[in-house]
């Protein structure tokens, strides 16, 4: 099981973004079989069954083991990442870039956040291809400014700071160098969950029935 997974296919994307999926793969971050996720949740096994084939159709689910059970075969499943993150790549030519946000703005700060999720999981799939590492350098600290005054002067100190090192260490003509990004950021943090401020969202008509579980066999 992966620490985190990024989804970029829009396909199961939309899989995830499922009220019921989503709740499926969280109940399977330990391995259990479809009754086990449908008795946690409070679902019928039918139902379960046909939620956790699609995510299994997305490799968003694995199978652990089969195991005889009353006449039928009970599969063991477990999610493949702790985890997940939509890249904005699922959004094809709508996906934010920073080329067309406003650089003054906080959107500009999003627009780049998502160009990192797109790019940086792109490589670590090939790095991964690869059996290679990816070098990546991430600094997550938290500073609390007295006033506005002090935060402007951090800031001019800070953006000192970087240029210079990046004047010492850039060198445009090695032929072993490789380029980087680097990116420096910084917005205040929320006092409450953000998530409280959404809208919940209402189904205007009720999902698709499953179709009837197959018989002599109980995926999960």
């Amino acid at each position: 099981m992966l620490d985190l997974q990024v989804i970029d296919e829009p396909a199961a994307a939309l899989a995830v973004l499922d009220p019921v999926r989503a709740r499926v793969l969280a109940a399977l971050s330990e391995p259990a079989s479809a009754t086990g996720v449908a008795n946690a949740l409070g679902e019928p096994r039918q139902k379960v069954n046909y939620h956790l084939r699609t995510l299994e159709g997305h490799g968003l689910v694995h199978l652990v083991e089969e195991r005889p059970r009353r006449g039928l075969t009970e599969r063991v499943m477990v999610a493949s990442a702790r985890s997940y993150v939509l890249s904005p790549s699922v959004l094809g030519a709508s996906a934010a870039t920073p080329e067309r946000t406003d650089r003054l703005s906080a959107r500009y700060l999003i627009a780049v956040a998502a160009r990192m999720v797109r790019e940086v999981a792109q490589l670590a799939r090939r790095a991964e291809k690869a059996g290679q590492p990816l070098a990546t350098l991430a600094i997550d600290s938290e500073i609390r400014f007295a006033s506005a005054a002090e935060r402007a002067q951090f800031t001019a100190e800070l953006s000192q700071a970087v240029t210079s090192l990046a004047a010492h260490y850039h060198n445009e003509s090695s032929p072993g160098g490789r380029w980087h990004r680097l990116i420096v950021a910084a917005h205040p943090r929320p006092d409450h969950d953000l998530d409280h401020d959404r809208p919940q969202q209402t189904a205007d008509t009720p999902p698709p029935s499953p179709p009837p579980a197959k018989k002599g066999t109980e995926h999960v």
